[in-house]
């Protein structure tokens, strides 16, 4: 089932790519539970798809089992396919900011455990360079009650998660509203940026 959405993915990337000569770029976000951060960027204009994985750890091809059980180094993440002259990474960062808890070292929201880490995964220099100065900028001017413990480093190799988990929020919509709700994110974010 995985292989099946990554090859999809792939020709749907390799199409849009060739048929109409579209750049893309790819940026990677952790933010707890990644059924979460799909929908931020699902309705960003330029943003082409939203995969979400495990990336960040030691173990090749893990399951969802493995990396919620901890162990395996890695964290739950989404990997966004993006068209640079539509939506820029800056924008996809700020988005990411304001969805996570960037001063929470020990999970995000009800999920608990380095596998429900923040973190930004930079692909190249200036990626690393742009998340770098965000982090750097909210730190000196955003009134947080902390510091910011999110990590941004190098992207290592990603694993789709398994196919139940994509989409969640728009296949699951019941549930995944109950999850988000019953995890406190909602509340946790406004507490830390206030309301929307």
């Amino acid at each position: 089932m995985r292989a099946i959405k990554l090859v999809s993915a792939i020709v749907t990337l390799l199409l849009s790519t060739l048929v109409v000569g579209q750049q893309t770029a790819t940026a990677t976000f952790a933010g707890g539970c990644f059924w979460c951060m799909e929908p931020p960027y699902d309705k960003l204009e330029g943003v082409i798809s939203t995969t979400s994985g495990y990336t960040g750890g030691h173990v090749a091809t893990p399951t969802y089992e493995q990396v919620s059980a901890g162990g395996t180094g890695h964290t739950e993440a989404v990997q966004i396919v993006y068209d640079p002259s539509k939506v820029g990474y800056e924008k996809l960062l700020e988005v990411f900011w304001k969805n996570i808890d960037p001063l929470d070292a020990g999970g995000q929201f009800c999920d608990r455990g380095s596998q429900y880490r923040s973190a930004v995964f930079f692909h190249n220099d200036e990626q690393k360079r742009l998340a770098t100065a965000s982090k750097a900028e909210l730190e000196a001017n955003a009134g947080l009650a902390a510091l910011i413990v999110t990590e941004v480093v190098e992207a290592s190799d990603f694993y789709p998660a398994e196919n139940y988990h994509q989409d969640y929020y728009q296949e699951h919509s019941i549930q995944y509203r109950f999850y988000r709700w019953n995890c406190g994110r909602d509340a946790r974010l406004e507490e830390v940026w206030g309301k929307p």
